[in-house]
């Protein structure tokens, strides 16, 4: 929807290329249009003024500001930053003039410097006065190179003070959204720091590079030769001079203290390069790559770390469509939980680990890239390959900054018990759906072998973890059956004096304590107990990720519930702690076949034959529950189309996963016409349980951003009667990259949508 401004008379205060390209994207929107609004300009140089006129940007403009403030309800400063403080002290003197309202506002990028420019004119900073700055720009300059487009997909940071009138800031951003710009709220001081990384840096070793190599002899022979790389390197050294030589004066301290970190950077990337270092040196351009694509998926909106990027853009929908059947021969990705296993334990090997069949999914790569963050080196990921070059159990580094692990919640609460033993501090935090899951439940039992971990309220992340405290190992009977809580306290327990035991009160999964002995470290158990000594070190093996039994649940729930299908899943991990979906779907009937057994790397795969048979309701045994607890979402969908009733009890801890999974299934249940009864533990489902034809009808789903739940009222289109609508599912690609490919090739008709 178009954004209109609604202000009586704007003036522009600079009409160069930014203020100019303000002017042309105002009047592509309409403003003026009809005698609706006044645009004005001010400028020292009358020619562009009267290019200004001619070209249609203006109404009119005048060499002098006092002369142009009558009745203007919005100025906006766009002169360069040194002369800020001069333009100021002018309008001070004739504001009274404007309109009662009027606003004002700025596009530099030196927002400390401009702020003290404004202080010193106006003897305080007005509340109308709402500091901002596009990032924009280009190498031309004047209001001849004006661009109606230029800020259109880029971002605007307001830097508001607290005392700053907040219509006078929603008048500003009702300004840049006009300009279809992205409006953001930004500290001063975080402006300034993040502007000197960001844009000033990269600006002044483009000046230094170019200046270096024009002063050398063979300077014609080093330009004619220079490939695509330095050109697009060196283009930002086009740029004005003086405007950059007078925004490295205005935001010194800044720039400073990122040139200090890049020459700290280079010194380390040089001392790899005389030493021969290649570890060193692959670790630093390998974490440049991929911090490189996470910035291009940042600029292309494309779906990695999507939670961040969907905030602004709309969300992903799924439209799925009744009918069809599941056939066909598929591998699934790899398992989520031992591909996060695999690169924290690799990464505290000694030597070099090759990983097969890593999961390509958000969790992951966030996982591989908070260790490139910690100055581990990884090759990869490429087609499922990844190596990783271990720095054993003492070699990892402090990160620059916090640890982002997007939605995964596995990540988070193993990190917490690697972290716990370092020498250096560290933050962890996530996505908006990650800092509501509960985080105590592994902090706690931390704190009892001597970790200092804060968290926000009610346990929930962020978590400081505070390096540098001694470990000593505990006996923890946990309280709620959970994997996560269990591998915190043994990867902790590796730092830890002495011994750490933990009792499950309910078998977990026990991918940690099997991926342990395979790198060489000694893991006992005996009946619900498993425990380590600390103080050992691990090495280096192989992993082949088995594909995801939680990913292969929906094609194997597909099949279940849909006529005349017949499916093979290829290389499934069966792990004896995660096979409860495969109990369970038994239980109610299905004609589900183990084929190919076999073990890699301690852990057992399989190929998964179903084929299409009647379902009947049954109660979910407890003993099963903790062994199927993700899969239960899909599951529901095989009691909805099972003949009579499917009790579940026991299960709360589906209220604490990415949404409250118990409640958010109920509700898409109801939605779509299944009878059911919500239970604080658990839910009684009726299944419609015919052979042909429709269980139950379709609706719109609200899956909450919780993958599992997209997926799962995918599936139950099968047997609906209308069209599944499913929205919020961008997370999808969280757990499961390629879903949408393989639900179609498979049989499914799954379209994707955007949603306002």
């Amino acid at each position: 929807m178009a954004v209109e401004v609604r202000e009586a008379r704007i003036l522009i205060v600079g009409l160069g290329l930014i203020g100019g390209s303000l002017a042309a994207a105002l009047r592509a929107a309409g403003y003026g249009a009809d005698g609706q609004g006044e645009l004005l300009a001010c400028d020292p140089d009358a020619g562009e003024i009267a290019r200004g006129v001619e070209m249609g940007l203006i109404d009119r403009g005048e060499t002098r500001l006092e002369s142009l403030v009558e009745g203007v309800s919005l100025v906006v400063l766009a002169v360069p930053v040194m002369a800020m403080g001069g333009v100021m002290r002018e309008l001070a003197g004739c504001l009274e003039r404007a309109a009662p309202d009027v606003v004002v506002t700025d596009v530099g990028s030196a927002k400390a410097a401009i702020r003290r420019s404004a202080i010193d004119a106006f003897g305080r900073m007005p509340a109308n006065l709402v500091l901002g700055h596009p990032i924009a720009g280009s190498e031309k300059s004047g209001v001849a190179a004006a661009d109606p487009a230029l800020y259109a997909r880029h971002r605007v940071i307001l830097t508001p003070e607290p005392d700053t009138d907040p219509v006078a800031t929603a008048r500003v951003r009702r300004l840049w959204a006009c300009c279809q710009a992205e409006v953001l709220e930004m500290a001063v001081e975080r402006h300034d720091q993040v502007l000197a990384r960001t844009s000033h840096l990269p600006h002044l070793l483009a000046f230094s590079l170019v200046d270096t190599l024009a002063r050398q002899d063979e300077r014609l022979e080093i330009f004619r030769y220079a490939a695509g790389g330095f050109r697009d390197f060196t283009r930002i050294a086009g740029s004005d001079p003086v405007m950059w030589r007078d925004i490295f004066i205005a935001n010194r301290d800044a720039v400073l203290a990122s040139l200090d970190d890049f020459e700290a950077g280079v010194a380390r990337l040089r001392c790899a390069v005389e030493s021969g270092d290649g570890d060193a040196m692959l670790a630093t351009f390998d974490r440049a790559s991929h911090a490189r694509h996470y910035f291009e998926s940042l600029l292309n909106q494309t779906s990695y770390q999507a939670e961040y990027q969907m905030q602004q853009h709309g969300k992903l929908r799924f439209r799925a469509s009744p009918g069809g059947k599941v056939t066909g021969r598929i591998r699934v990705p790899g398992d989520k939980s031992i591909s996060h296993r695999a690169i924290m334990l690799g990464a505290l090997a000694e030597g070099v680990t090759e990983v097969k069949g890593f999961l390509e999914g958000e969790d992951s790569l966030a996982t591989l890239q908070a260790f490139r963050e910690m100055g581990v080196a990884i090759e990869g990921p490429h087609q499922g390959r990844v190596t990783v070059h271990g720095v054993g159990m003492h070699g990892l580094k402090a990160p620059s900054g916090p640890l982002y692990v997007g939605n995964a919640g596995t990540a988070m609460r193993l990190f917490a018990g690697l972290l716990a033993g370092q020498a250096f501090d560290t933050e962890l935090t996530g996505d908006a759906s990650l800092t509501k899951r509960p985080m105590g439940r592994v902090a706690d039992p931390l704190r009892l072998m001597g970790a200092r971990i804060d968290t926000a309220e009610g346990g929930r992340p962020p978590l400081h973890i505070h390096g540098g405290e001694s470990l000593t190992g505990i006996t923890y009977d946990m309280p709620m059956a959970s994997a996560q809580v269990k591998s915190c306290l043994l990867l902790a327990g590796l730092y830890a004096e002495g011994e750490t035991r933990v009792r499950e009160p309910a078998p977990t999964r026990d991918h940690t304590e099997r991926m342990l002995a395979g790198f060489g470290y000694a893991v006992h158990r005996e009946g619900d107990t498993c425990w380590l000594e600390g103080g050992g070190t691990l090495s280096a093996a192989p992993i082949d990720v088995p594909s995801d039994i939680s990913s292969a649940t929906f094609f194997l729930v597909a099949a279940a519930i849909t006529p005349g299908s017949d499916l093979v899943l290829e290389h499934v991990g069966i792990n004896p702690t995660r096979i409860g979906v495969i109990n369970i779907l038994r239980l109610m009937g299905a004609d589900l076949r183990l084929e190919n057994e076999h073990e890699v790397g301690g852990e057992p795969v399989a190929d998964l034959h179903i084929r299409y048979a009647p379902l009947q309701g049954i109660d979910i045994p407890l003993d099963q529950v903790p062994l199927a607890i993700d899969e239960f979402p899909a599951l529901f969908i095989a009691a909805a189309n099972a003949a009579g009733t499917t009790r579940l009890r026991g299960a709360e801890e589906l209220r604490v996963k990415e949404s409250d999974r118990l409640k958010a299934m109920a509700d898409g249940l109801a939605t779509i016409g299944v009878e059911h009864a919500l239970l604080e533990d658990g839910i009684d489902i009726v299944g419609g349980g015919r052979a042909e034809g429709a269980n139950y009808g379709g609706g719109h789903i609200d899956s909450l951003g919780d993958h599992r739940i997209a997926m799962s009222f995918a599936i139950a289109a099968l047997r609906a009667g209308e069209p599944v609508d499913i929205d919020d599912c961008a997370n999808v690609a969280t757990s499961f990259p390629g879903f949408i490919d393989l639900a179609r090739r498979v049989g499914l008709a799954l379209e994707e949508q955007e949603a306002a």
